[in-house]
């Protein structure tokens, strides 16, 4: 399934800009980068629930915000993309 990730970390102190690092390198790990805090990511339920358990752990729920919106496997439908940045198929294997 598809799952898109959005986060919104505060970086007021040094504190917020490590949450910050961290985070983006968890999603890094698990999708493709589509907006600076915006990831694409195919999980499993599994590896849904194990990312969003990660994820909460690094952030501070009285300073960030973590979104994540469960498009299915249908979400080739459910994704229309304008604009400068090409389509990514998360699902192709990436090829250097």
């Amino acid at each position: 399934m598809l799952v898109l990730v959005t986060y919104d970390v505060n970086t007021i102190d040094a504190t917020g800009r490590k949450r910050l690092s961290k985070v983006a390198k968890k999603c890094l790990a698990h999708g493709v980068r589509v907006q600076n805090s915006v990831f694409e990511c195919i999980l499993d339920n599994a590896q849904f629930f194990k990312l969003q358990n990660e994820l909460e752990k690094l952030i501070d729920p009285d300073k960030d915000s973590l979104r994540f919106y469960n498009l299915g496997n249908q979400y080739h439908k459910k994704v229309i993309h304008i604009g400068a940045k090409p389509c990514i198929n998360v699902e192709a294997p990436l090829i250097l």
